[in-house]
């Protein structure tokens, strides 16, 4: 069902036939990485957090991290990321498969400045075995995202 909803969130923005689906699961970023032949920091991961309004999904370049500081900075609140049971509720896909497309009603979407390092990202497409390959314009477009925001650092 996830996948169904972001695909058919991809065709209103012509994208839906560019979804490549693996044999092998993608769910993490060294998963994905590998399925698509490319480096980790270009998987586009989708993570979940309740913040004060509800939920929110950062998209960050898959060699980072949220910074605390600058999230609380940003949000007001600490950073609570949704509990694996509570996800596919919370924002609409399952983990493995969380992607900012066809998400739930009211669940912002924002855009982290690491990924700005790349002309092409791979945000999952709502399963654990899927990925599409995007500009950097075609990801704020088909996010529908709220704003580029700087709440990342990069792992050590």
């Amino acid at each position: 069902m996830s996948a169904e909803k972001a695909r058919e969130h991809l065709f209103q923005y012509d994208m839906g036939d560019r979804i490549i689906e693996f044999n092998e699961s993608s769910a993490t970023v060294e998963l994905a990485a590998q399925a698509i032949g490319c480096e980790e920091a270009m998987i586009a991961k989708t993570i979940s957090f309740y913040v004060d309004e509800g939920a929110v999904l950062i998209v960050a370049a898959g060699d980072t991290k949220i910074d605390n500081p600058k999230f609380k900075a940003y949000f007001g609140c600490k950073a609570k990321m949704i509990p694996a049971a509570e996800v596919e509720a919370a924002v609409g896909h399952a983990p493995g498969g969380v992607c900012p497309f066809g998400v739930k009603e009211g669940v912002k979407v924002y855009l982290d400045d690491s990924l700005k390092r790349f002309e092409v990202v791979y945000p999952a497409a709502g399963s654990a075995n899927s990925a599409v390959k995007m500009t950097l314009e075609e990801l704020e477009r088909a996010s529908e995202s709220s704003s580029w925001i700087d709440i990342c650092k990069y792992k050590e």
